[in-house]
C-alpha cells in the first residue's frame, strides 16, 4: 500500500520505518542532531512549504529518506492502517 504524504508525493508502506510528530519531537537534542546529519547526507526532503506536521523516516534500497510532512502524524498513521 502506498501512502500519501502531502504534495505529489506518496511511499510505499513496507518503506516506512517510523512517523514522528515534529513538534514533539524536535525539543530532543538527539532528534536534532538527527536531522543535522540527515540534511548533510542530503536525505531530507521537504514535502511542499506548508508548514510542517511530521516526518516520516523510510529506507528503501538501503537509502534512509526523511520526509518533512504538512500532514499531522496521526493522519499519516491512518493512512497506514496503524493505530495511534
Amino acid at each position: 500500500m502506498y501512502i500519501h504524504l502531502g504534495g505529489d508525493v506518496t511511499v510505499s508502506s513496507r518503506d516506512i520505518i517510523g512517523i514522528f510528530d515534529i513538534e514533539n519531537t524536535s525539543v530532543g537534542k538527539i532528534t536534532r542532531d538527527y536531522f543535522k546529519n540527515a540534511e548533510k547526507r542530503r536525505s531530507v526532503s521537504y514535502v511542499s512549504f506548508d508548514m510542517p506536521k511530521a516526518f516520516v523516516i523510510t529506507i528503501r534500497d538501503d537509502k534512509e529518506k526523511v520526509f518533512v510532512s504538512p500532514v499531522s502524524s496521526a493522519t499519516l498513521i491512518k493512512r497506514a492502517g496503524r493505530s495511534v
